[in-house]
């Protein structure tokens, strides 16, 4: 997969092209933003095959002449858009990428995180890498990592969080599941449960598993209302905890740990401490299964390109040391603290996700 998706065939002409979009690649970012909110996009794409003038989507968009022409220029020399053949006055009609960046669920969820949750304390970036600490998150406030500081950040910020988080994992639960549930199951440990989307699923699949739910306080706040609204209630038990914390202990008589994109949160060194920690808490019977989008397992450059991105994000705004990683440096991390990977499941459910199972080694 390396050697096919990395080459470094390009004409130099259109490397240099290419060297251009990443000089200008705030600007990029910000108009292609604004060809979204403004409805431009979306107007050019209702005009069909027929394209729209100039003075038309004046019309029908809240822009001035100036605004309107700046964005339209750059949008053509990025391809969002493209001009219909022998038109005159110029009939604007929509690009791929154009139609892309409307309809493609990934790079709609993707934008959003990037515009709502990163764009701003991606300047730190060259801070963070020097001090491993995500000096970016400063643009929100006093926090130690962002998931310290979730249940705080502004809430158009944190419904792009979660968005973002939940499009990379929920569709793999439907897929995940019936592996799972092979054997009759009776708790799951949801380590890092998030909004318990996870644990709601599987209570859902199966009427007498019950669920305890690991996560941060303020995290558990939110999983627990979720819970609630779904009527779950009397068969989860809840655990807030830091998960690093030496004096923290995880409940006993699981017979399946479940994390989904819960150890890319950690530095190699946490995971190990993590998984030492689950090791005290389990026997030889216990399934692990890990959910991770793994980006040298991709099907398509586009998914492993959004998963090496999402790296920087760990770095400047996250935590600071914690990134995606490879399926080797995963699973190495883990069975060197003992455990051992039984079954492994790639592209789950058609999406970017690799389920992993690991069991005591014995």
């Amino acid at each position: 997969m390396l050697e096919e998706f990395f080459k470094d065939d390009m004409k130099a002409i259109d490397a240099r092209f290419e060297a251009q979009k990443i000089a200008f690649a705030p600007i990029v970012f910000q108009v292609s933003k604004c060809m979204i909110d403004f409805n431009v996009l979306k107007t050019i794409e209702e005009s069909g095959d027929s394209g729209i003038t100039f003075k038309d989507i004046l019309k029908k968009v809240d822009l001035s002449e100036y605004a309107l022409s700046v964005l339209l220029e750059l949008s053509l020399g990025l391809s969002l858009i493209k001009i219909a053949e022998n038109s005159n006055p110029y009939k604007y009609m929509l690009g791929k990428i154009g139609f892309f960046l409307l309809n493609d669920k990934l790079t709609r969820v993707n934008i959003n995180f990037i515009n709502d949750v990163c764009y701003n304390g991606m300047f730190y970036l060259n801070d963070s890498l020097i001090n491993s600490k995500p000096e970016g998150l400063k643009v929100f406030g006093d926090y130690e990592t962002i998931y310290k500081g979730l249940s705080s950040i502004p809430d158009n910020s944190r419904k792009s969080w979660i968005e973002f988080d939940n499009y990379y994992s929920d569709r793999c639960y439907e897929s995940s599941l019936p592996i799972i549930f092979e054997k009759s199951r009776i708790n799951i440990m949801d380590i890092g449960t998030n909004t318990a989307k996870f644990s709601i699923s599987a209570l859902k699949y199966d009427n007498n598993v019950k669920c305890s739910l690991i996560d941060l306080d303020g995290q558990i706040k939110l999983a627990k209302k979720n819970i609630e609204n779904n009527g779950f209630d009397n068969r989860v038990d809840y655990f807030p905890m830091n998960i690093l914390d030496e004096k923290s202990e995880l409940p006993l008589n699981c017979d399946v740990i479940w994390m989904s994109q819960f150890l890319d949160c950690f530095s190699i060194e946490n995971i190990k401490l993590i998984m030492n920690k689950i090791k005290k808490c389990i026997n030889n019977e216990t399934d692990i299964f890990v959910l991770e989008p793994l980006w040298d397992k991709q099907k398509y450059i586009s998914s492993a390109f959004s998963i090496q991105a999402t790296s920087l994000y760990f770095t400047a705004m996250a935590n600071g040391n914690s990134k995606m990683y490879t399926y080797m440096q995963l699973v190495d991390a883990i069975e060197e603290e003992g455990f051992k990977l039984i079954k492994e499941y790639h592209n789950i459910g058609d999406t970017y996700h690799s389920l992993l199972n690991f069991k005591l080694k014995l």
